[in-house]
């Protein structure tokens, strides 16, 4: 298995193809959550995942500040079903944070998580900013990282 943090214009078609795939496996098909996944901020996102034989089994983008919020922010958290529950999520996640602080040199991170992770966010050293909210139809909680 190998992880992979490549800006839009590094990926290949085949990786592209792969990462909006799991995307919509994932958000739209699993969570029956009907929305537009394509939302322009993937050109400008770096793009965090995890390869098994060239299959992409977890997955992230992180937006620079100015894109989603004013702070650098971590969006489309997943990985994909049959390898949940080995922690990966973990390693992904703590992944992208070590990138926005070491190579992006930021030092606060804003996420819209949804509402039922909110503790898994928290063991990283988020905190809630915002009251729960429903966006899609599923609750969420803004969260904010600081180093």
């Amino acid at each position: 298995m190998n992880y992979k943090i490549k800006k839009f214009s590094e990926l290949t078609t085949k990786e592209l193809y792969e990462i909006l795939k799991v995307r919509v496996e994932v958000f739209v098909v699993e969570q029956n959550c009907i929305y537009q996944d394509l939302d322009s901020k993937d050109e400008v996102s770096f793009h965090v995942f995890l390869e098994d034989n060239s299959e992409i089994i977890a997955y992230l983008r992180v937006l620079p500040k100015g894109i989603s919020y004013p702070e650098t922010s971590i969006g489309r958290v997943l990985t994909k079903n049959p390898y949940r529950k080995k922690g990966l999520s973990k390693e992904i996640v703590q992944k992208a944070i070590d990138f926005i602080i070491d190579t992006l040199e930021e030092k606060e991170i804003k996420i819209s998580a949804q509402a039922y992770l909110q503790k898994f966010y928290e063991s990283f050293g988020f905190k809630s900013t915002s009251d729960i909210y429903l966006e899609d139809g599923i609750e969420h909680i803004e969260m904010l990282y600081q180093k």
